[in-house]
């Protein structure tokens, strides 16, 4: 589909939300943003009224990511348009930074773009729905979900039963008051598992209030923390997202080739960390964009985990495979759970539930704080990987999948 027969799909329309930006020609973009006086997300002039005011603008639309054996595969999926201006949205290349174009169409990432905020933060998160390229004969609406999020208003969940959809060419603004640290995750739910097989899946965290106060744990002053614990033992030098993912090419494959898609008889065969099979993990450069992506980045989150020994690193660990558990290790490194659910392990009277363990067990939706204390350890390349060994491959090929590197310095 050339630029003219895309431009004909996208008819203006009429949103109730935010802020009327139009276009000649394109649907309308509309962001709601205190401060915002542009149009793209980006706080120019800061509200006294909102003075915790933080903005995203995602779209939600499609794309091709590299597998790490080779093979491409058709996703849908959320990327970054915070700063676009809205002329821009649905077809011009952005110059974001020297060399580098940035565009909705066929922009989509795996994993989504990580969202990272702090507690008091007011959070408002723009979706525009840019349709799909590949597949103009879809009219999908999309939303955002924050799994397992506190919200104060049902219309803001994304869950399409008690909010609703965003449709093609249209932008809504979902509103959230943050009130409650810990590790989170968002999805579409709008058809979730086709969705959410597809790709359209994220890191969302929230840093507590007591980031900044210093706290002894064990010897040893943190800055950062999981959680407002009060003595530090959620404390950790350096943090990770690992977002567990799966995905079926056989199912992705029938979606770009317009056929029935086998939902009985999905069967994940990549296994993935934040959007990539080993090697691709651990590289720092993103793998190159199937040619079908007319040259977009479309796996730019790296799960390279690197500490200087004596420090504490935090994983950020989520599932959202919607086929699998996975049960995670990392040979010869200490593990403690200080979280689970976003939720700090504490008991109603504030006894200390945390626990050391070799291995963490996640079901799709779950999310566990872990920590690795690198005292003592010598100085190496350790693994993190995925204990079902039939998940260390990329479809048929041996030796990737599930598994990423530690590096003590």
């Amino acid at each position: 589909m050339n630029k003219q027969q895309f431009r004909a799909l996208l008819k203006p329309v009429t949103v109730l939300t935010g802020a009327l930006l139009t276009v000649p020609g394109y649907a309308a973009v509309f962001v709601q943003c205190p401060g915002d006086t542009n149009g793209d997300a980006v706080i120019d002039a800061p509200s006294a009224d909102h003075p915790n005011a933080k903005c995203t603008h995602l779209t939600a639309g499609d794309g091709f990511i590299s597998m790490a054996d080779g093979k491409p595969l058709y996703m849908f999926g959320f990327a970054d348009a915070t700063g676009v201006p809205p002329d821009d949205v649905f077809v011009n290349g952005v110059l974001v930074t020297p060399g580098v174009q940035r565009r909705a169409v066929l922009a989509a990432n795996f994993s989504a773009p990580t969202i990272e905020l702090k507690e008091g933060d007011e959070y408002y998160l723009t979706l525009t729905n840019v349709g799909m390229a590949m597949r103009p004969d879809l009219f999908d609406p999309h939303s955002v979900h924050f799994h397992g999020f506190p919200n104060a208003a049902p219309v803001f969940d994304g869950e399409p039963h008690a909010s609703f959809g965003i449709n093609m060419g249209a932008s809504l603004t979902y509103y959230y008051n943050v009130k409650e640290p810990g590790t989170f995750l968002y999805h579409c739910h709008v058809e979730a598992t086709e969705h959410m097989q597809m790709g359209m899946l994220g890191n969302l965290y929230v840093h507590p209030r007591q980031n900044g106060a210093s706290y002894a744990y064990q010897g040893k002053t943190y800055t950062k923390f999981v959680y407002n614990d009060a003595d530090g033992s959620t404390g950790y030098d350096v943090a990770y997202p690992i977002q567990l993912s799966s995905m079926d090419p056989v199912f992705h494959d029938a979606s770009l080739s317009i056929q029935p898609l086998p939902f009985a008889e999905m069967r994940d065969t990549y296994s993935m960390i934040n959007g990539r099979g080993y090697p691709d993990t651990v590289s720092l450069v993103p793998p190159t964009p199937p040619a079908d992506n007319g040259g977009v980045i479309s796996q730019p989150l790296s799960s390279l985990i690197t500490a200087t020994s004596g420090q504490r690193i935090l994983l950020r660990m989520s599932n959202v495979s919607i086929t699998n558990y996975y049960t995670m290790t990392a040979l010869g490194l200490p593990m403690k759970v200080v979280g689970s659910g976003a939720h700090i392990l504490r008991g109603p009277s504030g006894k200390d539930l945390s626990y050391d363990t070799s291995s963490v067990t996640l079901g799709g939706g779950e999310a566990a704080d872990v920590m690795i204390d690198t005292a003592g350890v010598p100085a190496g390349t350790y693994f993190l990987y995925t204990a079902n060994l039939n998940y260390l491959s990329n479809n048929a090929e041996d030796f990737g999948g599930m598994m990423t590197e530690i590096v003590i310095q």
